[in-house]
């Protein structure tokens, strides 16, 4: 990611602060209309789980300038995930509803560019969690 793109996701994040409760709510939504397999996943309130959702997603977006720092972070967050019976196939389905998400939320301000910059973040977020899953497969 470029420090551009990294700005561009920054201040987009900004804007979705305010909405985060609906953004998180919207997410889950779209999360399980696309694959509605993944909700016996989810056990607990959701509301509190979108709380946790954007305070992890808050953490992500103000350590990616010093990504290398994040990392280790990023890596136990795919573990836990895998034990949670989170599938590589499963990325591909959340990074769509969350892009989705995204450009609900943020509307006009969601340009071309901003969502090229949350693609490339969630790639690589996405692709250093499942590193740490496929190491701990049998």
């Amino acid at each position: 990611m470029t420090p551009q793109q990294i700005a561009l996701i920054q201040e987009s994040w900004r804007k979705v602060l305010p909405i985060s409760d609906t953004a998180a709510e919207l997410f889950y939504s779209r999360l399980f209309t696309l694959d509605a397999s993944l909700k016996p996943m989810f056990k607990g309130d959701m509301k509190e789980q979108g709380r946790k959702l954007m305070a992890m997603l808050g953490m992500v977006v103000s350590g990616l300038s010093s990504f290398d720092r994040l990392a280790p972070a990023v890596k136990e967050l795919g573990r836990r995930h895998g034990g949670y019976g989170v599938k590589p196939a499963h990325y591909a389905t959340v990074g769509e509803a969350f892009l989705w998400t995204l450009k609900q939320g943020l509307g006009d301000a969601f340009t071309e560019e901003t969502e090229l910059a949350w693609a490339a973040a969630y790639g690589k977020i996405a692709e250093l969690m499942q590193s740490k899953q496929k190491a701990m497969a049998p």
